[in-house]
């Protein structure tokens, strides 16, 4: 006993040195030296320094003690020293007034937040060797809610709000562990379950809530809050339902964002599933339609779903159609019968009938759900401008309602500018609009802008240009590389074409660049070089007329053969004038073959067929009137586009 009390001056010593440092003064009861009668013995705890491992030599009295210690202090973490005063102190100081009042160790910021982990984790902290374990119920852990010290006076309504926050934040991460013990408990990976619980903080956050108002019932009175969380998430059933979204081939952004709009109530979103289902909205799409028809869909009643559903029918959409109009358009969902009727009016004000109507929404369903109608009604005044009437947007509208999901200043209005660069009146816009409207729905500077570039790269001339795409809009829409640049290079490498020539080509023909390769142009090609027309020719031949490589085999065939069995005419005519197939047989080429030779009278196909009827009729009298001229012997002087009969 005695060999011990050189021991307790040590640590005396040293904890009056460490309380000196942090300003706390201990009540006279409160004594760390260890008395010599057994009955009012306090234990003393020999802290041990890792830095320091050696004895301290024995003193003879405290004086000494304290001198030689005053050297050799051990250096104590704030932790360790407030653990030991709680053991060494549990005595209060009374006031002068007779009230209690308890003594408080101030503790470190890092210290607070790790005994709010110890009292709010839902399982105990692993200890290593020699540690000591705080109950959470002791004071000290309350204390670290007050913003107090031991030399200032404590209101009870003073509360630190730091270190609420920072509980609240424990907290969530307690019910967002119980959440994946739920998870698991019902097969669920963990890589899966953690995902899913990054998209649900509002519903953690909702659990946690339901969990705390559980207390004030008498059978989870006495219940921990871990249970009731437990409870609360078994008997929402949202791990079933999650199970049941994902076979349903929702992903978990879009589960995670459906619990969170359901407000806690899960099973909405499963009879909503349900619902979507009964009109034909299948796999991915339930997802689409849960989770952007907005949060207020879910609180919609079956009966008020079905009264959409029927309006939509009554105005031209089938029945089957609407799966298809919901699941590309889930907005239409959340509008009331009000909003729905106006929109679906402004449509059929403009002598769209009910089926074009319903056609409309079939190509576009996003036409009735995705604008204002302030935006609808900015849109067709915009394509008014044009010279279109009302009707004519509306055909125009149900012809291509894509039309409506454009911008007026980021699609529109740029490209209008662009149009009028090249020299293109409003007449021709027109005309590109109501021919091709999905111009208008292209990118200008990625689409439109390179293939320009590309004609004036071939020869085409600038002011063909404009010309050129307003009687052949669709050559905006086609693929640069995969179309254009290829029939570009077949009529140089494979039609005769020459470099020089096939920006002519390609201002007098753009058609040409929309005809297939495979299917049209060779063909083509290869039943001229049958002819004995060679390449080269051929190509002077496309240069003159390129709508030579458009026409169908089967209506070139058989005039040619009338060119060559009735008409005797040689290969260097149709050399000479390519534009021979490009007229009627039946109206033009054998009727006027006739009476040519009924009067005995012969001329080049240009002039026999590229005439009015009238200009035909007054060439075949002067050809007569010479020829019978030339017969009584008065010989004129030939026309050289006529010659007689011998």
């Amino acid at each position: 006993m005695l060999a011990s009390q050189p021991q307790h001056h040590h640590l005396s010593a040293v904890l009056h040195l460490h309380l000196q440092d942090h300003r706390i003064s201990l009540p006279p009861a409160t004594t760390l030296h260890s008395p010599a009668t057994n009955s009012t013995r306090h234990f003393a705890f020999r802290i041990s320094s890792s830095r320091y491992h050696r004895t301290l030599p024995e003193v003879q009295d405290n004086d000494a003690a304290s001198t030689t210690e005053n050297k050799n202090l051990r250096t104590h973490n704030a932790k360790s020293t407030a653990l030991l005063l709680q053991h060494l102190s549990p005595q209060v100081e009374k006031k002068p007034d007779g009230e209690n009042q308890e003594i408080y160790v101030p503790l470190l910021k890092q210290d607070k937040e790790k005994l709010l982990e110890i009292s709010l984790l839902s399982k105990r902290t692993p200890q290593f060797p020699g540690s000591i374990y705080t109950d959470p119920s002791v004071p000290l852990v309350q204390s670290v809610f007050k913003g107090r010290n031991s030399d200032v006076n404590y209101n009870e309504d003073e509360v630190d709000d730091e270190m609420l926050l920072k509980a609240l934040e424990i907290r969530r991460k307690v019910t967002a562990e119980i959440f994946k013990e739920a998870m698991k408990k019902g097969r669920f990976g963990i890589t899966y379950s953690e995902n899913l619980l990054s998209k649900i903080p509002e519903f953690i956050d909702y659990v946690m809530i339901k969990a705390v108002s559980m207390k004030n019932f008498a059978e989870f009175s006495r219940a921990s809050y871990n249970v009731r969380a437990e409870v609360f998430i078994h008997e929402s059933g949202v791990v079933p339902l999650i199970r049941w979204l994902k076979h349903n081939s929702l992903s978990y952004p879009q589960i995670g964002k459906l619990i969170c709009a359901s407000k806690g109530d899960v099973e909405s979103i499963k009879r909503l599933a349900e619902w979507l289902k009964t009109i034909h909205v299948k796999g991915r799409f339930i997802g689409v339609a849960l989770t952007r028809s907005g949060g207020d869909v879910l609180e919609r009643s079956a009966d008020e779903l079905d009264e959409i559903v029927d309006y939509l029918e009554e105005n031209g959409v089938r029945r089957d159609w609407v799966g298809y109009v919901v699941s590309r358009c889930p907005e239409v969902l959340s509008f009331t019968m009000d909003q729905l009727r106006s929109r679906a009016e402004f449509y059929l004000k403009m002598s769209m009938d009910k089926n074009d109507f319903g056609t409309m929404l079939f190509d576009c369903p996003k036409v009735l759900g995705y604008l204002s109608l302030e935006e609808m009604n900015q849109k067709v005044a915009y394509l008014m401008e044009f010279g279109l009437s009302n009707e004519d947007v509306g055909r125009l509208l149900a012809h291509k309602p894509q039309l409506m999901a454009c911008s007026i200043e980021e699609r529109w209005q740029p490209l209008v500018k662009y149009f009028y660069y090249l020299g293109i009146s409003k007449d021709g816009m027109r005309r590109i609009l109501t021919v091709k409207p999905m111009v208008f729905c292209i990118d200008l500077e990625n689409t439109i802008a390179p293939k320009v570039q590309f004609l004036r790269d071939i020869g085409v001339e600038e002011d063909a240009i404009g010309s050129m795409l307003v009687r052949f809009p669709s050559l905006m829409t086609y693929s640069l590389h995969k179309k254009i640049r290829a029939v570009v290079i077949f009529l140089l490498t494979k039609a005769g074409v020459s470099q020089r020539n096939i920006g002519k080509v390609v201002a007098l023909g753009p058609e040409l660049l929309g005809c297939s390769i495979a299917h049209k142009l060779d063909h083509n090609v290869k039943y001229f070089l049958s002819l004995g027309i060679y390449l080269p020719i051929l190509g002077e031949m496309i240069s003159d007329f390129p709508m030579l490589l458009r026409y169908n085999i089967d209506v070139l065939r058989p005039k040619y053969r009338y060119l060559r069995r009735m008409m005797i005419r040689p290969l260097k005519d149709l050399i000479e004038f390519p534009r021979f197939f490009s007229y009627s047989l039946e109206d033009r080429i054998i009727p006027r073959h006739k009476i040519m030779v009924e009067n005995r009278v012969n001329f080049k196909l240009r002039y026999m067929l590229a005439t009015t009827d009238e200009e035909f009729e007054t060439r075949v009298k002067d050809a007569v009137e010479r020829r019978r001229r030339f017969e009584s012997g008065a010989v004129d002087e030939q026309s050289p586009d006529s010659m007689s009969f011998k």
